[in-house]
């Protein structure tokens, strides 16, 4: 069995197991009355469940707990060396893999009980004890080995690796601001990691991007406007704490890269939701509101106050995301001219996004 055939395998198996489990979560949040009560600046007008994080997470854990389990068992079950040859390459390098990978669990799991907490408490829970949970959270990978490498030993890649985490896992979860939106561009991401890391030669990446994906995307059938039910800040932070680990955990940069640009792969990956986590922030600014205060300035809801419906906004969005990330699947190849058109799309593209976006702002003061 090909990577690319167990990578299916995988994706299909939490895509299946995690549409099994989110309508039983839904279930478990209304008798629980964990549900998201509409407001002043959200778009729902309905109580929504807030269950969809865990239920990610856990069909997440359990397609990894399966085949983990198929590979240490493999002595006493029936099946043949060749039936067992995936999930034999699945951890051919098992010893730092596993290490690393439990450490993210660990993280993880932190991650999306912090979340839940915040789901079940909502305006009770302290803004501050949330960013300390997450810098936690991101402090357990890094003992884990998890870190960027830029400066081999130095102290500075744990501190950037600590803010990259905790700044994607933010960027997520302000992004969760429409029917759709969160999920679906991670899983465009997802994708996009999967391909590289792929080519890349990094396997064992590929498959845990897998079974993320698919994890992601059994929910977000249910997740589309209009939406049955809510991921949650423990599926919000859930998706970018993943990939925030995931993407410090990658190599970009191969010997056969004629340049260093590959290293900005993930910057420009995960680029949509950082530019709207820091458009945000910089309109709260100069309007003089707390800069954690929800409200309706995001690129999404400037794009339905320019008259296109919910899923219209979304679906550009995720036309936004694909666009860049398949720029960014040319890098590792790229010579110098080459990823400097690359670079220079992908800044054109957030302003036009910013030009938008202005645009909006001008109509909202006339």
């Amino acid at each position: 069995m090909s990577v690319w055939l167990m990578g299916l395998e995988l994706f299909l198996f939490s895509f299946i197991l995690s549409l099994i489990l989110v309508p039983a979560a839904k279930k478990l949040a209304v008798r629980r009355g964990i549900v998201d009560r509409p407001g002043e600046r959200k778009m729902h007008h309905q109580p929504k469940a807030l269950m969809g994080g865990p239920a990610i997470f856990t069909a997440f854990l359990f397609t990894l707990a399966f085949h983990f389990a198929v590979f240490l068992l493999r002595n006493h079950l029936p099946f043949s060396g060749a039936a067992l040859q995936p999930h034999l390459s699945m951890i051919s390098a098992f010893p730092l893999a596993s290490r690393r990978l439990l450490f993210f669990l660990a993280g993880a799991f932190f991650i999306v009980l912090l979340g839940f907490w915040d789901d079940k408490y909502g305006t009770q829970f302290p803004v501050k004890i949330k960013f300390l949970g997450q810098f936690v959270a991101a402090a357990i990978v890094i003992s884990g080995g998890i870190a960027t490498n830029f400066m081999p030993g130095h102290f500075l890649d744990y501190v950037i690796t600590l803010f990259w985490i905790v700044g994607i896992t933010n960027s997520f979860n302000l992004l969760d601001n429409m029917d759709g939106l969160s999920a679906g561009v991670a899983v465009i991401a997802g994708i996009m990691l999967f391909i590289i890391t792929i080519f890349q030669g990094q396997v064992f990446t590929a498959f845990i991007l897998a079974v993320f994906v698919g994890s992601v995307g059994g929910f977000l059938p249910y997740n589309l406007y209009p939406s049955k039910l809510f991921m949650g800040d423990a599926g919000s932070m859930f998706l970018g704490f993943f990939l925030g680990s995931v993407t410090v955990n990658g190599s970009y940069v191969t010997a056969a890269s004629p340049t260093y640009v590959p290293v900005l792969i993930p910057l420009i990956i995960l680029a949509v939701p950082l530019f709207d986590t820091f458009s945000v922030m910089l309109i709260r600014r100069r309007r003089g509101k707390p800069l954690f205060a929800g409200d309706k300035n995001h690129f999404s809801h400037r794009l339905v106050q320019l008259g296109m419906r919910q899923s219209e906004a979304v679906t550009f969005i995720y036309v936004v995301t694909l666009t860049v990330g398949l720029m960014a699947l040319l890098l590792p190849s790229a010579q110098t001219w080459e990823s400097v058109v690359i670079l220079l799309q992908t800044i054109l593209i957030f302003v036009i996004i910013s030009f938008i976006m202005f645009v909006t702002g001008s109509r909202e003061q006339e």
